[in-house]
């Protein structure tokens, strides 16, 4: 029987438009913390040197006034995305003085809860609405998890290449057509993210500061470290991005309005603990409403539809109005050894296996399947490298490497159309690597994680710290040029200004900002 994917790539390898294959779009959000030399979180402010965090649109932060978010342009070339990537990092670094970034996703001397500092966003109403989510953030779910850092990675099919996809699928484009193929992606893309997770996961391992006062089941590494001996990203696990109140949440990747309606549900649902929370008590904000998920960001999933959004606007109501632009992948470590985290070999893999998602048959998703999901993605995060493991596929247990490696022969020759189309090989060599990572899993990050600390001897804490001083030093050597300097620091103060014009344009209430922002956001008809 002939797949729907062999029939795509047939019809798009004999296209006229298969060098659109080229022009895939792509750019890249860092999260990380900044650190003093002794390791210890910085308690300082984000630098007014790099900018409003508001405002600029590469630097910002994310959960905490610590956390820089570096966010790269759209780009349609791979190092393209990847300098400047670099550049931003340069930027940053001049201005942080004796500061480092982070190298790894889990952090590690965080002090006690209350001492990591919620990121600010100026005097604002819609700054304001910024700092009074996180502060929900940190009640329901407690600002130490909050800290995790990750890569998301950004990926869009070029607007001149969804007529030909059209045409094979035997229809007409449309932005219902494209908002359909985007939900089919997700759909294949969940089912399968698992396979990334064993692939790039790299934070096998943590300080026993995390997890203190915490249940856990993870082993002693050494005096100051935990992990497991087959784990592959913690980050992703039960003590990472995870929620008991979202754990029975499923949210539909059917269609654009069947997740319209989920999230909507999900928005407006009362939850009674985040109830007892409360929203203003004493005349203080606590959180900004007491529904499952404040605002649609709550949501914890490895990937999201997701669409450019202007001032205060809602990115469901937008999603709704104007359809889906990108997908966002979120299930991403920073890998320790690589100076920004990640590199073009991955990147290279990263469109293979999303176009595989888009290409091939995607059926319907449901709850049933959203929990063996979810059970898939936790075993391959606690016991991914360990031999014979096995997953749940439609109810029946198979071998995970079994069903890896049929993921990656189905992969093969998208990798073999893109280097065809770029007339290069790089995707094969990307492709191939990530094939010998399932015959060797002492090929992983998270394998050469554990195995460098062995060598070296030393605690999670020592090896991150090591790899984030290399990382300053490769920047620190590498100093960006004057006119970049010249550019970055313009940017820097435009974005100031910017805030400032946002915050003398206020003419409501932080009340009566608030009830109209958390109007339910409108998903029409649909």
């Amino acid at each position: 029987m002939t797949s729907q994917l062999n029939v795509s790539l047939d019809a798009l390898r004999a296209s006229d438009a298969k060098h659109l294959l080229g022009q895939l779009a792509r750019g890249i959000e860092k999260e990380s913390l900044r650190v003093l030399p002794n390791g210890n979180l910085s308690q300082a402010p984000h630098p007014a040197s790099l900018g409003s965090a508001l405002t600029h649109p590469l630097i910002t932060t994310d959960f905490c006034e610590a956390q820089p978010e570096l966010i790269t342009g759209v780009h349609r070339s791979v190092s393209g995305c990847l300098d400047e990537l670099g550049d931003i990092h340069r930027f940053v670094y001049r201005n942080l003085d004796d500061e480092l970034l982070w190298s790894s996703s889990m952090p590690c001397m965080l002090g006690q809860d209350d001492q990591v500092p919620i990121a600010q966003f100026g005097t604002s109403n819609i700054g304001r609405t910024k700092s009074i989510y996180r502060l929900g953030l940190s009640a329901r779910y407690g600002r130490l998890m909050q800290t995790i850092s990750g890569i998301h990675y950004n990926f869009s099919i070029p607007e001149t290449l969804w007529p030909t996809i059209a045409q094979i699928q035997g229809t007409q484009d449309s932005r219902t057509f494209r908002d359909a193929a985007y939900f089919s992606l997700i759909r294949n893309f969940r089912r399968h993210s698992w396979l990334l997770v064993y692939l790039f996961g790299a934070s096998p391992t943590l300080c026993k500061s995390f997890v203190k006062g915490k249940r856990h089941s993870l082993e002693s590494f050494d005096e100051g470290s935990l992990y497991l001996p087959y784990a592959t990203s913690l980050r992703m696990g039960r003590l990472g991005y995870q929620s008991d109140a979202q754990a029975n949440l499923h949210i539909s990747y059917n269609s654009l309005p069947e997740y319209a309606r989920s999230m909507l549900d999900a928005l407006t649902r009362p939850y009674p603990p985040y109830e007892r929370i409360g929203v203003k008590v004493d005349g203080e904000f606590h959180q900004l409403s007491t529904t499952l998920l404040q605002i649609e960001n709550e949501f914890y999933g490895t990937i999201r539809p997701k669409r450019r959004i202007e001032k205060n606007e809602r990115p469901l109501t937008v999603l709704a109005s104007s359809g889906v632009e990108y997908v966002e992948v979120r299930c991403l470590d920073l890998n320790p050894f690589l100076p920004v985290g990640i590199d073009d070999e991955q990147i290279r893999f990263l469109d293979t296996f999303l176009l595989h998602c888009l290409l091939s048959e995607s059926p319907p998703d449901s709850g049933a399947e959203s929990r063996e999901l979810v059970a898939n993605q936790q075993r391959v995060v606690e016991a991914g490298r360990k031999p014979h493991v096995t997953l749940t596929r439609s109810g029946h247990e198979v071998p995970m490497r079994d069903w890896a490696t049929a993921l990656m022969n189905q992969s093969r020759p998208i990798a073999e159309l893109l280097d065809d189309v770029a007339g290069e090989g790089v995707h094969r060599a990307s492709w191939r690597e990530q094939l010998a990572r399932l015959d060797d899993p002492d090929r992983t990050p998270s394998a050469r994680i554990l195995a460098n600390m062995r060598k070296a001897r030393v605690p999670f804490f020592r090896f991150a710290m090591n790899q984030s001083i290399l990382h300053k030093g490769y920047f620190v050597a590498n100093p960006l040029n004057a006119e970049k300097i010249r550019q970055f620091e313009s940017l820097a103060e435009r974005s100031i200004n910017e805030q400032h014009e946002i915050e003398s344009a206020d003419t409501q209430s932080l009340d009566e900002f608030l009830a109209m922002y958390l109007t339910a956001p409108s998903i029409g008809a649909m």
